[in-house]
């Protein structure tokens, strides 16, 4: 299978997702991402230099779950946001995110190619998505292109972990036992949520995906680990 039919068949699952994609993550998170979100805004809120009349972009929104986020926490921390743009490829996830956050602009597009303008965005960030990028290089050149200088990139991510130990086993028992089936249950569609694992496992290492950053021209600000490494958070500055 190229690159371009990867990426399509992609697409056409979260489309086939989108209306039970956020009571699914719920329910398999545990309601743990809500943490996750919520630590990713407000450190990278804390790292910028200016809170005033801020762009927020987010790439591979999905059903808009992290622009509600950047909105509440940005309130919390004084900042505040002009701009609220949501990019994703998945029209069915963008018909869902529409309904939900109508004070956003949403655009059909891929992370490796969005018709925006150079340097229009203070905040970059994408949350579970970046893995689903076939090109990944491309899209995080893309990001930096659209970010103005000293703008922020976000990452949240499941990034592949080394095996072994015991909480290596449990995570390594939910993530390819328990994760699909509910997943599937929930859904109805259990290809999906066998695609989520299998993804994980052909993904980068944290260490790689900063190299990726750094090749593109970023600068590594921050990054830290949660709930036994399933999650990491990565924010990158723009030289």
């Amino acid at each position: 299978m190229d690159q371009a039919t990867r990426q399509e068949k992609i697409v056409s699952m979260f489309d086939e997702i989108a209306s039970t994609y956020d009571v699914t993550n719920r329910i398999l998170s545990m309601g743990i991402d809500k943490s996750w979100r919520k630590r990713a805004c407000d450190k990278t809120l804390s790292l910028l230099d200016r809170k005033e009349d801020l762009t927020v972009l987010d790439v591979a929104c999905g059903t808009g779950d992290m622009l509600q986020w950047w909105k509440d926490r940005a309130e919390a921390a004084g900042a505040t946001i002009g701009r609220f743009i949501g990019v994703d490829p998945s029209e069915g996830m963008l018909e869902v995110a529409r309904k939900k956050v109508d004070w956003a602009e949403f655009v059909v597009a891929k992370a490796q190619k969005m018709p925006l303008e150079d340097a229009c965005a203070d905040i970059l960030s994408i949350s579970y998505g970046i893995r689903n990028v076939v090109d990944r290089q491309e899209a995080i050149d893309e990001f930096y292109r659209v970010l103005k200088p000293g703008g922020m990139v976000v990452i949240l991510e499941f990034t592949k972990r080394e095996s072994g130990g015991l909480k290596g086993k449990v995570v390594d028992f939910y993530m390819h036992r328990i994760l699909p089936t509910l997943g599937g249950l929930v859904s109805r569609n259990y290809e999906a949520y066998r695609y989520l694992p299998d993804s994980i496992e052909g993904f980068l290492t944290t260490e790689m995906l900063q190299k990726e950053l750094e090749k593109a021209g970023f600068a590594l600000r921050h990054t830290q680990a949660f709930s036994m490494g399933i999650s990491t958070l990565l924010i990158a500055q723009k030289r």
